[in-house]
């Protein structure tokens, strides 16, 4: 019985790896998950219309039955495999849990399942099923005993990334510093190679003195106080910090993405709270923090925002981040609108305002 992949690891080696007719992506990382997604529809999708043989599908609107009809079938036009992958997939595997134990005994040899979770207990039948025949690759930010950020397997990614996909050398004290200044997600760390990049595509090195004209700048700092201002309750400080870093030129998407980073977290904690709490199973806000993937030295600062958040308006962050993203990305894609948007979650994320309040934020 083979144990869960990182997906560092994974990446690594992926094209050495056959993909199985079931596979399973896990934890609160989305790039790395996109990153292991991509390399899975890489393999299993060829051909000019290989995306007429992808299937995409909520896990809250899945019907087993179908997906295996799909699974098992070719399409008209596409590749010979057919991909289906299952997002947010806890409800669909709570619901077809037997089923789905008896299908990874008898897969679709014709098809590929994907099942993206945010955890993947390795205790259960169908995990050890997954285990013996499939694939089940972690998602999440490389950890030592449990809470410590793996800084040697960051730095070693940052390295790689920037080399392999940017094509330029990152020296290590340039690294040692991004790590400091910027939030320890991938996709953060990322984003800010693909800013350093062609800075230093002269010299085809991001040195030290780089990062830190670059990246350690106030922007930076003030984003994220900005996020704070909002989950400690003050509306009218972060619309402020809102107002200054737009004028400054920072994107709304972008900035959405980095409350993103926080929120889901938050998000995520609560949600482990609810389901242990259904589940009869005592356990604490210090845990579920953890079990979200909030490192330790944040803990504290973040157990204070849920608290303020309380339980109502915390379960509503993922619809939130979701309602905010689709809005910037279609009908208030405008700058004023889109800034509209952000004052918007800023708002629900606080205290309620009086009038006094929306005086000082500007509304």
């Amino acid at each position: 019985m083979s144990k869960p992949t990182h997906a560092l690891d994974f990446l690594q080696k992926a094209a050495a790896v056959a993909v199985p007719p079931v596979c399973v992506v896990f934890g609160d990382e989305p790039f790395l998950k996109s990153e292991v997604l991509g390399v899975w529809r890489a393999s299993v999708l060829s051909g000019q219309d290989a995306e007429f043989s992808l299937t995409t599908v909520s896990g809250s609107a899945a019907d087993l039955p179908e997906l295996i009809d799909a699974l098992s079938t070719v399409a008209l036009f596409g590749s010979d495999r057919r991909l289906v992958i299952v997002e947010d997939a806890e409800k669909f595997v709570s619901d077809n849990r037997p089923q789905l134990e008896d299908y990874v005994q008898r897969p679709a040899t014709r098809g590929v399942l994907v099942l993206d979770v945010k955890t993947w207990p390795g205790n259960t039948r169908l995990a050890k099923a997954v285990a013996e025949t499939g694939l089940a690759v972690e998602c999440k930010v490389p950890l030592i005993r449990g809470s410590r950020l793996d800084l040697g397997r960051m730095t070693k990614w940052v390295q790689s990334r920037s080399k392999n996909h940017y094509g330029v050398k990152i020296d290590p004290a340039a690294v040692e510093a991004l790590l400091e200044m910027v939030e320890p997600t991938f996709g953060l760390l990322d984003q800010e190679l693909a800013k350093l990049a062609p800075m230093a595509a002269a010299e085809k090195s991001i040195s030290l003195e780089l990062v830190q004209s670059s990246v350690g700048n106030w922007r930076t700092r003030q984003a994220w106080d900005m996020i704070d201002a909002a989950l400690d309750g003050n509306a009218p400080e972060a619309i402020r910090q809102l107002g200054l870093l737009l004028l400054s030129g920072e994107q709304p998407v972008a900035l959405l993405g980095q409350m993103g980073a926080t929120l889901r977290r938050l998000a995520a904690a609560m949600a482990t709270l609810r389901d242990a709490e259904r589940a009869g199973r005592k356990i604490s806000l210090h845990q579920a923090l953890q079990q979200a993937g909030v490192h330790r030295f944040w803990i504290e600062k973040s157990e204070r925002q849920l608290r303020q958040l309380g339980r109502p308006r915390a379960q509503e962050l993922y619809h939130w981040l979701l309602d905010a993203d689709l809005a910037i990305k279609g009908v208030s894609s405008s700058p004023a609108r889109a800034q509209l948007v952000l004052e918007q979650l800023i708002v629900r994320m606080s205290s309620a305002l009086d009038p006094r309040q929306v005086a000082v934020a500007g509304r």
